[in-house]
Parts: C-alpha cells; sequence; structure tokens
C-alpha cells in the first residue's frame, strides 16, 4: 500500500467544496484553489477563472493580517498542493492573467 492517494475529479472537487460551502467557508476556499488549478492544469481557462473568482470572493470574508489568520489548513486538497498561506496575493500571483 502506498502512501499515495488517488487524485480526486473535478466532480469530485465540485462536490465537495458545495458541501464546505454550507459548513466551512474556508475549507470552501481552499477547495475552490484546487479546482482553479486542477481546470488550468486541464487547460480550461475559463472554468479556472470562475474558480479564481471563487476563490477571491470567499477569501474577502476572512482577515488576513497575520499569517496564522491566512495558513491554509490542509497540504493538499484532492491531490492539488495547497500553498502555505492563502490569501488574495497568493491567488493573484499564482494565476496572474486569470486572477
Amino acid at each position: 500500500m502506498t502512501n499515495q492517494t488517488r487524485a480526486a475529479s473535478v466532480q469530485e472537487l465540485e462536490s465537495t467544496f458545495q458541501q464546505e460551502l454550507a459548513t466551512d467557508r474556508w475549507a470552501a476556499a481552499e477547495s475552490s484553489y484546487a479546482l482553479a488549478s486542477r481546470y488550468r492544469e486541464e487547460g480550461d481557462w475559463e472554468k479556472s477563472r470562475e474558480w479564481v473568482k471563487q476563490c477571491l470572493q470567499l477569501l474577502e470574508g476572512f482577515p488576513a493580517d497575520t499569517m496564522e489568520q491566512v495558513a491554509t489548513r490542509r497540504m493538499s486538497v484532492g491531490g492539488v498542493a495547497l500553498p502555505n498561506y492563502l490569501h488574495e496575493g497568493v491567488v493573484r500571483e499564482r494565476f496572474g492573467e486569470l486572477a
């Protein structure tokens, strides 16, 4: 048995996002970042842009004054590595023209 887990499909990630949106907005922000990354990897720029916007919209509701406030809780979501810190600047830097 390996330590590697199967990467979630975008459909699975979107389903997880919907559940998180109702219960844990920070987790939903992390998942929307993962979805933006996954769609970008697949070359679907329009879908990636939609998820970048969703991520930025969710992040607006959180304070970002200290490192602790923007530290991600998970190392990865659905096989997509998350940055150590998640805030508007990181999202805009990582997604450039899609942000």
